[in-house]
């Protein structure tokens, strides 16, 4: 689950990440209409044993965002591939109006 807050002076955002397993993460978070980006680069709520960081693509279809999760251990060393991750909205739930 994630909250995310706006900050009006920067433009940025904040997203709060806890989930079932008791991870609970700080992200700066940035999108520009079109690229979203999350980064954890400081400690927060557990000790940064590892920096991460998220960057998706809104596909042309406005429909899919694809990116992928990086992490690195030393903030010098380059980026390395955690996993990939593709969202879909769904079409479920839509109401066909009648014609």
């Amino acid at each position: 689950m994630s909250v995310i807050a706006a900050d009006p002076e920067t433009g940025g955002y904040t997203q709060h990440y806890f989930d079932s397993r008791g991870v609970v993460r700080t992200y700066a978070m940035t999108f520009d209409g079109e690229v979203w980006q999350l980064l954890r680069e400081s400690p927060d709520f557990s000790p940064l044993s590892f920096r991460q960081r998220f960057v998706g693509r809104i596909g042309d279809d406005g429909d899919t965002i694809r990116g992928a999760w990086e992490k690195r251990t030393d903030a010098s060393a380059d980026w390395e591939l955690d996993f990939p991750l593709s969202y879909r909205r769904s079409s479920a739930g839509a109401v066909d109006e009648p014609r």
